[in-house]
């Protein structure tokens, strides 16, 4: 997969181009069914499969002091992304300016002049241009005066709720871990640096590594969940804790992870984590002790959750 930074870096003149566009925050369950149809409808083609997305997020750009997290940082997104087959990814940047670009101009100046469509597929739900005025009843005509073909992708759903990025993040903050992870079709992650903290978990027989990531990222509601992560090549589960610790009259919002039948050294290595199922809400107890013994419940139900496994 080639990686252009702006649609003017795009050079692929010879080839016919099958193209998509949008976010793709999360490469969620939705996202997947039109890169698939991109890539096979450009395979059938023998042309090339295009995936045109921007960064940063709109949102951010056009609403000033919005507090949107993302589902994938860029670096998550484009992994995702590899694994999709798309031929290119174009990350142009978004800026006020290019927002003002009217639907018209957008499609014959970039999409049809510049990168050189044959032709576009769209989700269900697309507008784009100025204020997102353009609506696919718009493309229908402009694909015909500009000679592209046009496809749109019907709505994926899951257990009859139509998949999205919005509902995959209120999923994650009101810690419906599963719900998030089967609209993903994969398990959430977050990525993080160990740092040092306060080493409680040490005096409690349950040591943690606490991770310091990204603030763009969104993190799962408070609470204790079932992670899996691989270090070293080697597979290991755990319980992290997402939260202000109240017990220990804690402030800030830590997460800490404690990995099952490990005992490395891991400050300052980066760990990642996928969230695999909630396994109680963030509480405040009357004492450390009544934590620790909290704590062996939560050990002693992630263990057989985990032994349950396939």
């Amino acid at each position: 997969m080639e990686i252009f930074q702006s649609i003017t870096d795009f050079n692929d003149s010879d080839s016919t181009i099958v193209l998509t566009l949008g976010m793709y925050d999360g490469v969620h369950l939705g996202h997947q069914k039109i890169l698939n149809e991109v890539v096979n409808r450009a395979k059938d083609r023998k042309g090339k499969s295009v995936l045109l997305t921007f960064a940063p997020h709109p949102r951010k750009v056009l609403q000033e002091g919005v507090a949107l997290k993302m589902l994938s940082l860029q670096k998550e997104k484009l992994d995702l992304l590899e694994k999709t087959g798309l031929d290119y990814v174009i990350v142009h940047p978004f800026t006020k300016e290019f927002s003002r670009l009217n639907s018209t101009d957008f499609v014959r100046n970039l999409l049809v002049n510049q990168i050189g469509i044959n032709e576009l597929i769209i989700g269900y739900d697309h507008h784009f241009g100025r204020n997102r005025e353009g609506s696919f009843d718009d493309l229908e005509e402009l694909s015909e005066v500009y000679d592209f073909d046009l496809v749109k992708i019907d709505a994926q759903s899951f257990s009859d709720i139509t998949v999205s990025s919005t509902k995959i993040r209120n999923a994650l903050l009101e810690g419906e871990i599963e719900k998030a992870n089967q609209l993903l079709n994969y398990n959430y992650s977050i990525e993080g640096l160990v740092i040092h903290g306060d080493k409680i978990g040490r005096t409690l027989n349950f040591p943690t590594a606490n991770l310091k990531v990204d603030p763009e990222k969104l993190i799962p509601k408070k609470g204790v969940y079932l992670f899996q992560t691989i270090y070293n090549s080697k597979n290991y589960y755990g319980l992290v804790h997402i939260g202000t610790r109240p017990t220990v009259e804690g402030e800030e919002d830590r997460i800490e992870a404690f990995l099952f039948d490990f005992d490395q050294e891991i400050y300052n290595k980066k760990l990642k984590i996928s969230f695999l199922q909630k396994i109680r809400e963030e509480k405040k107890f009357n004492s450390i002790e009544e934590l620790r013994k909290q704590i062996e419940l939560d050990y002693h139900k992630a263990k057989n959750l985990v032994n349950k496994k396939p």
